[in-house]
């Protein structure tokens, strides 16, 4: 399969899982937060895609807006406000670093099928 025969859906899905979005086998991600330069199964060039802002903001979408409103449903009158402060955040930046990743992963993804321009670093003139 070409570069060009890749959906957009196929290539999201592919990188959310942790996988080259050019061929499906190789490994996306080397750490946590950190790409692999290039496929090892492909060669395809993948570091330097860069996902930027992008994952963090669709973080604070997912967790702020999804989550949050949840939160503010549950009935939590049967245990002090400070402990269900602590539970609540701590079940907040537990869905956040669980989220950090597999967004950075779409976005890397979404960016490699669409070619979306921005691979090289802006010169300034001067």
């Amino acid at each position: 399969m070409s570069d060009t025969e890749i959906t957009l859906k196929t290539a999201a899905r592919r990188a959310v899982a942790n996988r080259c979005p050019a061929c499906g086998k190789g490994k996306l991600m080397r750490s946590y937060l950190k790409q692999v330069e290039n496929c090892a199964a492909c060669g395809e060039s993948l570091g330097q895609i860069r996902a930027d802002d992008a994952a963090p903001w669709l973080t604070i979408i997912l967790v702020g807006h999804v989550f949050l409103p949840i939160a503010f449903m549950m009935n939590l009158d049967w245990m002090p406000t400070w402990v269900a402060m602590l539970s609540l955040s701590t079940v907040f930046v537990a869905i956040s670093l669980a989220i950090l990743p597999r967004a950075k992963m779409l976005f890397i993804g979404v960016l490699w099928q669409t070619r979306a321009p921005g691979y090289q670093p802006v010169e300034l003139v001067g």
